[in-house]
């Protein structure tokens, strides 16, 4: 199915452009992930770079079935596809994770330093997302 479908019946939010639908996803995920790393590191007590290891893995499984189905309008996940969105997500989660650590090693809260990063590899997933994983035919 194209990237790009005409729109859908429901609420609001499902009839607005796909990179909006995207950005939306994203900051569901950017709440979800700081959760998971306050649990992580909080409560179990992990170290961060192992913390922010796990949930980078757990949100980008999670967040590849929401863009799929929801941003894409997929009708069922492929195999292929999650393979390019790993593909496409190691550089941006390397370019995140190498940023996040590097600020909290600087003192930066790591709530903070794992916030300030997404900024840093937002782009680079928008267009590996958009031009290369879920690129219309043709």
């Amino acid at each position: 199915m194209a990237v790009h479908s005409a729109m859908s019946p429901g609420p609001w939010i499902l009839k607005t452009h796909p990179v909006v639908r995207w950005f939306f996803v994203g900051a569901i995920f950017l709440g979800i992930g700081l959760s998971l790393l306050k649990l992580f590191v909080d409560q179990l007590g992990w170290p961060f770079w192992a913390a922010s290891l796990v949930q980078a893995e757990l949100c980008t499984l999670l967040r590849f079935l929401a863009n799929d189905r929801w941003v894409f309008h997929q009708d069922r996940p492929a195999w292929a596809r999650l393979w390019k969105y790993h593909v496409a997500n190691a550089g941006g989660f390397a370019l995140w994770w190498t940023t996040a650590n590097a600020l909290q090693r600087a003192d930066v809260p790591y709530l903070w330093a794992a916030t300030l990063a997404v900024g840093c590899s937002t782009l680079l997933s928008l267009a590996t997302n958009f031009l290369w994983v879920w690129r219309r035919a043709g």
